[in-house]
């Protein structure tokens, strides 16, 4: 499932591979390829109970296109701020890397709020 945005040319795509999901941030390049800007874990089924594991999935923009979460089951587990170059999720996997998110990957309730604002 992925999501892109025309009006910048980011994008991004939640993929389930029935062991794990993860989340990915993509920027489509002059020609309309998809580069990877980065990934972020989202979780391992084995860990998801049961009765948990079907649900609705979102992505979801902010007003000004620079920001993208991840909510399944109306539960936010990641942000993309592509105007700040972040990638931000509930278990901070896996660590930040040189390319594109250089800090810390803690998703925090604040910054879920500020989406929404």
């Amino acid at each position: 499932m992925d999501c892109i945005n025309e009006i910048n040319k980011y994008a991004v795509a939640f993929e389930d591979d029935t062991d794990t999901g993860y989340f990915y941030a993509f920027v489509l390049d002059a020609e309309g390829k998809q580069l990877v800007l980065d990934a972020l874990h989202i979780y391992n089924i084995e860990e998801v109970p049961e009765e948990k594991r079907k649900g609705i999935i979102r992505m979801v923009w902010s007003k000004d296109w620079q920001r993208c979460a991840l909510v399944i089951n109306n539960y936010c587990h990641a942000i993309f701020d592509f105007e700040n170059h972040g990638g931000y999720c509930r278990n901070e996997f896996p660590p930040p890397n040189e390319f594109w998110t250089k800090g810390e990957r803690t998703l925090t309730n604040e910054m879920v709020a500020a989406l929404f604002q």
